[in-house]
């Protein structure tokens, strides 16, 4: 398939040839899978970017569809913090629909078109090990059931994958040392396999922009954000809900390795390769942006 919808000037060629041999993680939001055209978008930038000898590892999430199968059988879906609230029974759908539909379906339409492409769950040779997750509220433990908290990351089979141009599209299903399985957020499971593979950027897609100070003032969109100021809007209440976990995961990940992490809106056609040339969204740094021109992040 010729990459035909996004035309390339001579200087976007030599702003993507610096990212050649790079290693770009991008979480693949569930709330933008039914979107046919930003989809087939989505691959044509892959096709682009792997052509140019860019490394590309997918982690996807799924929650619409989980929340569609759950209500179908009767179980309601509940969440605290912006994370699912995961029983037994809820676990059992959860594995069924990451792992099965959405990541078979994901991984299909990506080989569809000309990539080589492996679906994968956390579970597969160790990749994502896990124990089980809580959350407290002051001073009270909360069992949020089986929902895992990330312990250790088999990178070194996703580099194999990398090394044969095998694109790795990963569900965000975790398992425990006896072998259970835990449902993971999928920005945790992306922040943590791309800071186990010091990733030239993370890249969330979702259905929003980034972050902004006022969700209903589009001129609110931040561009950037430091720690200091997600810690400030947060106990300001600027910042709430699921983007407090969402965050939270993006600084995990520049922690851990990653050198640069932008939240995007994944809806939009070549959002993935826009972001790349116009770093649209919002960037998600350490320190202050004098800082982040000093490293040239």
């Amino acid at each position: 398939m010729e990459f035909q919808q996004y035309c390339l000037t001579k200087k976007d060629h030599l702003q993507l040839n610096i990212l050649k041999g790079k290693t770009l993680v991008v979480k693949y939001g569930g709330s933008i899978m039914d979107n046919v055209l930003a989809q087939d978008a989505f691959i044509e930038d892959l096709l682009l970017l792997t052509k140019l000898g860019i490394h590309i590892v997918i982690v996807h999430g799924g929650g619409p569809e989980i929340s569609k199968w759950l209500s179908k059988t009767g179980i309601e879906s509940r969440f605290i913090n912006g994370l699912r609230v995961t029983d037994s029974d809820t676990m059992e759908i959860v594995e069924m629909v990451l792992s099965g539909n959405v990541n078979k379906k994901l991984s299909s339409n990506i080989s569809r078109k000309g990539l080589n492409t492996l679906g994968i769950s956390g579970k597969d040779s160790n990749l994502i090990q896990v124990e089980k997750k809580y959350l407290y509220e002051k001073d009270q433990k909360i069992d949020i059931g089986f929902v895992g908290e990330i312990t250790s990351i088999n990178h070194e089979i996703l580099l194999k994958l990398i090394e044969n141009s095998i694109i790795p599209v990963i569900s965000p299903i975790g398992a425990d040392v006896e072998g259970h399985s835990y449902n993971i957020n999928a920005d945790s499971a992306a922040a943590y396999i791309s800071g186990s593979l010091n990733a030239e950027k993370l890249l969330i897609m979702t259905d929003i922009d980034g972050v902004y100070t006022d969700i209903k003032d589009p001129s609110t969109l931040l561009p950037s954000i430091t720690v200091d100021e997600i810690k400030r809007y947060t106990e300001n209440g600027i910042i709430t809900g699921g983007m407090l976990p969402k965050l939270e995961c993006c600084i995990n990940a520049l922690v851990q390795g990653t050198h640069s992490v932008h939240l995007i809106d994944g809806t939009k056609k070549h959002s993935l390769l826009s972001e790349l040339l116009n770093a649209g969204g919002t960037k998600i740094i350490l320190g202050s942006e004098e800082n982040l021109c000093q490293e040239n992040l």
